[in-house]
């Protein structure tokens, strides 16, 4: 009999209710003394922690195509697929598959619509626990990832893999249709609506449709009324960064836009537009 009942997922247990709910928490209580790993469950230290005592002292498990290592001959078995492109785990939804189990069951998700990871400080819902753990960040602002050419930091490793594409130039993704490239792909996609017309995104309010998300989200502030950027020096706060950026100028003094006839700057570009006109003025 499953008498324990999970009230965030609904999942019944005959036992172990505390262990599953740290897959909603994303909690790791089991820490390595020595290199500072951390764990879900015990035995998953101390299967680890075999690397420090020395009960395992070598990997001796070597894919004869690349030479890496394993402890395991399982280990083995799965960095195979990495060569072989083998996926025998397969979606009975949408066919897509996947080189690991756990790849397949966290895909699954996307269509039981399960989140059963949550921040514990503001109650969002994820379907993974990386996602938590980036998401987490944004409460701790620890950014873990620095780039080693600018010192620029990141919560997550994805971002400043992007990130250094801005140093090497790199534009991984090309459009077929105009050669234009971009850093993300994400950029791609929304780059090809300018081509498909296609707008995605409709106002449920006014129906006003986007082809960029982001403008979508920035729309609906209009109708919400919601002002997220909050300036930290005064009670001011805006629907859009870049009016907090814009705004910031006035306790910092910083006037970027300058007047290349007078050499005047201005804080604002639309002040600066402005005064333009007072030359062309002068010349008429």
């Amino acid at each position: 009999m499953k008498q324990y009942k999970c009230q965030v997922c609904q999942k019944s247990f005959s036992g172990k209710l505390k262990r599953h709910m740290r897959t909603h928490t994303g909690e790791k209580p089991y820490k390595c003394q020595f290199c500072e790993k951390s764990f879900t469950e015990l035995r998953s230290l101390k299967s680890h922690m075999r690397i420090h005592t020395g009960e395992i002292q070598e990997k001796t498990y070597k894919c004869q195509l690349c030479q890496k290592s394993f402890f395991s001959g399982n280990n083995l078995k799965k960095h195979m697929r990495t060569h072989t492109g083998e996926k025998p785990y397969k979606c009975e939804l949408c066919q897509k598959s996947f080189t690991q189990f756990g790849g397949l069951k966290t895909h699954m998700r996307i269509h039981t619509g399960e989140k059963p990871y949550k921040c514990q400080l503001c109650q969002k819902l994820f379907r993974t626990g990386s996602n938590l753990e980036a998401h987490t960040r944004t409460h701790t602002r620890d950014k873990p990832y620095k780039c080693q050419l600018c010192q620029k930091s990141f919560t997550e490793f994805r971002s400043l893999k992007t990130h250094i594409r801005t140093h090497t130039g790199e534009t991984p993704f090309k459009c077929q249709l105009c050669h234009k490239s971009y850093t993300q792909g994400i950029n791609l996609k929304t780059h090809m609506r300018t081509h498909t017309g296609e707008k995605p995104y409709s106002c449920p309010l006014c129906q006003k449709s986007f082809a960029d998300y982001s403008d979508f989200k920035r729309h609906l502030r209009i109708h919400s009324g919601e002002k997220p950027y909050s300036c930290l020096l005064c009670p001011k706060s805006f629907n859009q960064g870049t009016n907090l950026k814009t705004h910031m100028r006035t306790h910092t003094g910083e006037k970027p836009y300058k007047c290349e006839l007078c050499e005047k700057s201005f804080s604002h570009r639309v002040v600066l537009k402005s005064h333009m006109k007072t030359h062309t003025e002068i010349i008429c």
